[in-house]
């Protein structure tokens, strides 16, 4: 389509790797404030939604729980966005292994 007014991105960055993910992000962004289209992105990771966007829409269950300015996602927030501690899913400490399973970077024992 020729000059859209809204271009809608369903998990644009879903699985690529960070080089990757930069450039796609990167040019949502330049369409947005260079082309003035509106750009609606569902993404699944906050730090990225807070640093590219400005504004978030948060869901839980069907419903919009957040919708507001990135600033404005606060841990208590994002811990009634994914029922998780705020660092879990804001780049904050990673979440332990379950118990039998490794961590990442790690042997399991024999």
């Amino acid at each position: 389509m020729q000059q859209p007014d809204i271009i809608l991105a369903d998990e644009p960055i879903a699985s690529l790797d960070p080089r990757n993910t930069k450039i796609v992000m990167d040019a949502l962004l330049r369409i947005n404030k260079h082309f003035g289209i509106t750009v609606l992105c569902n993404l699944h990771s906050l730090d990225l939604a807070r640093s590219y966007c400005d504004r978030l829409i948060g869901m839980a269950q069907g419903r919009v729980v957040f919708d507001g300015a990135p600033s404005a996602l606060t841990d208590h927030v994002a811990r009634e966005l994914y029922d998780l501690e705020a660092t879990d899913v804001m780049g904050g400490s990673p979440v332990p292994a379950p118990e039998g399973i490794p961590a990442l970077g790690t042997a399991a024992a024999a």
